[in-house]
């Protein structure tokens, strides 16, 4: 399957568990692929631009085994492809209140081959269920500030 194809299955599965986000926002497409005019390799100072990461960061998450980072012929970090996909992918459990242990678990899990799919199936599902529990209390919290808005004169309309 090529790129193309890849990202089209990609859009599909997203369009079909969340309809409400069609067409799928430029910025939810950032998570699904890397620039097409991205460079083979980057140095970490690029790779940390890029994310937003620091490079402390990007250290970190290669120290700690979440990431694979080749080394350039002066033995300088050299981030491909594939290591660009796993900080944007790392990046966004981050985002969302993943701790590093699950993440590592979960990583670990993706490494171990494809007959942990259902455990790791079901971290993402309990992972997910964490989240909404999160935009629930977010809604309730953004609504009493509202609230506050509209009793001190102001108008809570953006």
């Amino acid at each position: 399957m090529n790129a193309t194809e890849l990202l089209t299955d990609r859009r599909t599965a997203i369009a079909a568990h969340h309809p409400e986000l069609e067409p799928i926002d430029p910025d939810l497409l950032c998570l699904l692929e890397l620039p097409d005019d991205l460079p083979e390799q980057l140095s970490i100072a690029e790779a940390a631009e890029l994310t937003g990461l620091t490079a402390h960061t990007l250290r970190y998450y290669e120290r700690i085994g979440l990431l694979e980072v080749g080394r350039d012929a002066a033995g300088y970090r050299s981030y491909d492809r594939r290591a660009m996909a796993r900080i944007v992918f790392i990046s966004r459990l981050r985002a969302s209140g993943m701790p590093i242990g699950t993440l590592s678990h979960y990583l670990a899990l993706v490494q171990e081959g494809d007959h942990t799919a259902p455990q790791r199936l079901a971290l993402m599902q309990e992972h997910r269920a964490k989240i909404h529990r999160q935009l629930r209390d977010l809604q309730l919290a953004l609504a009493v500030t509202d609230y506050k808005i509209d009793v001190y004169g102001g108008t809570a309309t953006p």
